[in-house]
């Protein structure tokens, strides 16, 4: 993939690896367009970064999903990739936890509905233009889940399945379908307590745009490759391994 030249849809992009996303690509003389729930902190990502376009949506809304399809295909005709990068997790205990099945349903919403839609409708705008390319952000927990994240690892472990149905559907198209598997990173997504073997927003957004320069179907960020293998050959220990991660307290 070129890096630069590219009309660049980001969701989630106001905060952690999508602030950090906008933040390099920008740099690269990308036009980039960010979303995200908060106009807050979306309109403090266009203080640091002027030339970035920003839309305020919610992807668990239905309506405000459709709003911002129409939007990006009236207004940014040219956008030839979508990096499907939001997402949130509930950390409960489901059993205990009143309005668990409430949670799940927005989570559900947000982590895997909202990509689909999103690459749904707007799946012809993208093939009309240059180089497209659908980049979907998913996680090592596919491999293996926390039981502290009981929604979030089967979201992400349900886009890692619809990404490689995807890309066998559309292996004609010019579009690239490509998969992003992060580790843990240091992000406010992690609410002040990441895993103290997180790794920068700066570290891991370089290396998947090696990634993407090299045109790899699949990137696995940092440790994520050794955790795919332990989880073939070895999966209750690997199971074991992730689920006793302490997080910085």
């Amino acid at each position: 993939m070129n890096l630069s030249g590219n009309t660049i849809l980001i969701t989630g992009g106001s905060s952690g690896i999508g602030l950090e996303l906008c933040k390099q690509l920008v740099h690269k003389k990308n036009t980039v367009i960010i979303c995200g729930r908060s106009l807050e902190k979306l309109q403090e990502a266009k203080s640091q970064f002027p030339e970035v376009e920003i839309i305020q949506c919610d992807l668990a809304d239905k309506k405000q999903c459709e709003e911002l399809i129409h939007r990006v295909k009236s207004n940014y005709s040219k956008i030839n990739v979508l990096i499907n990068n939001a997402a949130i997790v509930n950390k409960i205990d489901f059993i205990g936890t009143e309005n668990a099945l409430e949670m799940a349903e927005n989570e559900i919403a947000i982590n895997f509905l909202a990509p689909l839609n999103l690459i749904k409708e707007l799946y012809t705008t993208l093939q009309q233009n240059l180089h497209p390319n659908i980049i979907t952000i998913t996680t090592g927990l596919v491999y293996t889940p926390r039981t502290d994240y009981p929604f979030y690892c089967g979201t992400k472990a349900a886009l890692h399945s619809f990404t490689q149905v995807l890309r066998k559907q559309t292996e004609n198209d010019k579009v690239k379908i490509t998969e992003v598997l992060f580790p843990s990173v240091s992000t406010p997504w992690h609410k002040g307590n990441p895993p103290k073997m997180a790794i920068s927003p700066e570290k891991a957004v370089s290396q998947m745009l090696k990634g993407l320069e090299k045109e790899k179907a699949e990137i696995k960020v940092g440790k994520v490759k050794l955790l795919y293998i332990i989880s073939r050959f070895a999966p209750g220990f690997a199971f074991k391994k992730v689920n006793s991660i302490q997080n910085e307290q």
